[in-house]
């Protein structure tokens, strides 16, 4: 039994290693050559002057399209470049909480089904919204930022040969850093469920499902995004979706909730070298994922009601 367990869980992970690495491995490697070319200064240079509507200097378009075009480690290796108020750190902090690795995220978020325009939608707008709310209602943080230590990003490469070869080994790293987090936890679900203890963790999550508009069939969907990411945790999404018979509906309500809200641990702690308050980061994260999941999960139930209300009076 639980050698057949494995099996299938070492099956499972495999298949989904191949499946988000086929999306990992070139996106990877195109932004990672694209870095030594002048397409994202040109990005940069575009978007810079939106930045005043966020209460920041032109500046801060460095760190947000390295974060949101790689990832959240390239977007602090930009601020370290900058000289920055606590205010504008934090700021910029939430909104690449909410937007970041865009490419990567939503191109696996496209394999479970949820349509890229609402990854999109909630993903930059909740990073544009919360920025100009910060910027309202914040009237502090005017020191200096104070930067702890913390690793920079990208090294100084000379020639196309030196830039492809360290495309080609960050993309490989990325793949094989995935396969040896979503090939352990394939096997791990897949002994849980055999065993029925996925049962017992799906009850016992079922009240906040219930909350957040979801069928507890979902759980464990919204614990593996919260705890180990989008990208990372797509592959447990992406199985759920095949063999848990999770519904259209609560797969883009718990990736609407995740968009918001995921790798909730990592992605608060890295924030720390750059001397914010990482505590408000973690609580507006969370209160926005419970709230629009919430808001949106309860005006889909109710349209879904409505609808078979017209269909059973139509007969």
């Amino acid at each position: 039994m639980m050698i057949d367990s494995v099996k299938k869980g070492l099956l499972a992970g495999l298949k989904t290693t191949w499946t988000l690495g086929k999306i990992i491995f070139p996106v990877t490697l195109i932004i990672s050559v694209l870095q030594y070319t002048p397409v994202l200064d040109w990005v940069i240079k575009v978007i810079a002057p939106l930045m005043n509507l966020f209460g920041l200097p032109g500046d801060a378009a460095i760190p947000l399209v390295l974060g949101n075009f790689l990832n959240l480690y390239a977007g602090i290796a930009g601020i370290l470049t900058l000289e920055l108020s606590v205010k504008e750190v934090f700021i910029i902090a939430v909104m690449l909480s909410f937007s970041h690795n865009l490419l990567i995220e939503s191109g696996v978020a496209l394999k479970t089904g949820v349509k890229l325009w609402i990854i999109l939608t909630v993903r930059i707008g909740l990073a544009v919204i919360s920025a100009v709310v910060i910027n309202l209602v914040w009237h502090g943080g005017s020191e200096t930022a104070q930067y702890g230590f913390i690793s920079a990003g990208a090294p100084e490469l000379d020639g196309i040969g030196a830039i492809l070869l360290y495309g080609t080994q960050k993309a490989a790293s990325g793949v094989l850093q995935l396969a040896i987090i979503v090939i352990p936890l394939m096997v791990v679900i897949q002994i849980m469920k055999d065993l029925r203890w996925l049962d017992v963790f799906s009850r016992l999550l079922a009240p906040l499902m219930k909350i957040l508009g979801m069928k507890p069939n979902a759980s464990m969907t919204l614990v593996a995004g919260l705890t180990i990411g989008l990208a990372y945790g797509a592959g447990v999404m992406i199985q759920a979706v095949r063999e848990d018979n999770v519904s259209k509906k609560d797969i883009t309500l718990a990736f609407i909730f995740l968009v918001a809200c995921h790798a909730v641990v990592e992605d608060t702690l890295i924030f720390i070298p750059l001397g914010i308050p990482v505590l408000p980061l973690l609580l507006i994260r969370l209160a926005v994922a419970f709230l629009l999941t919430m808001i949106v999960g309860f005006i889909w139930n109710r349209s879904d009601i409505t609808q078979r209300k017209e269909a059973t009076y139509g007969q």
